[in-house]
């Protein structure tokens, strides 16, 4: 089985990924590869800062690799928070935190249109590959469910009557923005790298 670093220590995205790869490939974290580095993100948006990071893996351990940058763009707040999703409240801050800070915004606006957008960076041989998954939806006025992460809890996906956090974890990942960019991976490598030898 091929292996592929995904450069995260984050145990919901390795789960949620694992999930949606269903053992098509071995998932290895940062840790599997004992990189404890913090990788930086200094790009102003998505596409950068998931290059920045798959990058520094491939140039410090010549390993297939991916990385992904996550956002949520509300309308009305000006598409932010955008690059900035998982420190919108400030540095250190929690996901609640963040969440607060969407919902003031939002106090007193009746457009609660809002989209996550997921960039995936795919590094196979020192070459980069793109893949971008969107799903639209509403900010609800406040939080619904106990499950997924971030700013799941808020997101009520267009179509749907639950939001994120009140799905299963297949439901969600049938349909979320990194649920549909890792399927445009996966389609990616079986059509073009379909005998990648075992790492």
């Amino acid at each position: 089985m091929h292996q592929l670093v995904f450069a995260t220590n984050n145990e919901h995205k390795l789960r949620e990924l694992s999930e949606i790869l269903k053992g098509e490939f071995k998932l290895l974290s940062l840790n599997d590869i004992s990189c404890s580095d913090d990788i930086p993100e200094t790009g102003n948006t998505l596409e950068a800062n998931a290059s920045q990071k798959s990058f520094y893996i491939w140039d410090r351990y010549r390993m297939d690799c991916f990385s992904d940058d996550t956002g949520l763009e509300v309308a009305a707040l000006n598409n932010e928070p955008g690059v900035r999703s998982a420190r919108y409240a400030g540095e250190g801050r929690k996901a609640n935190d963040n969440i607060d800070k969407v919902l003031a915004g939002l106090k007193d606006k009746e457009d609660r249109k809002a989209c996550f957008r997921c960039v995936i960076s795919l590094i196979i041989k020192g070459k980069e590959y793109l893949f971008e998954g969107r799903v639209d939806g509403q900010i609800l006025p406040e939080r619904h469910g106990s499950s997924g992460f971030g700013y799941d809890p808020v997101f009520l996906p267009d179509g749907f009557t639950q939001s994120f956090a009140e799905m299963d974890a297949e439901t969600k990942n049938s349909i979320s923005h990194r649920g549909r960019a890792v399927q445009k991976l996966v389609r990616f490598l079986h059509n073009e790298y379909p005998h990648l030898p075992d790492q």
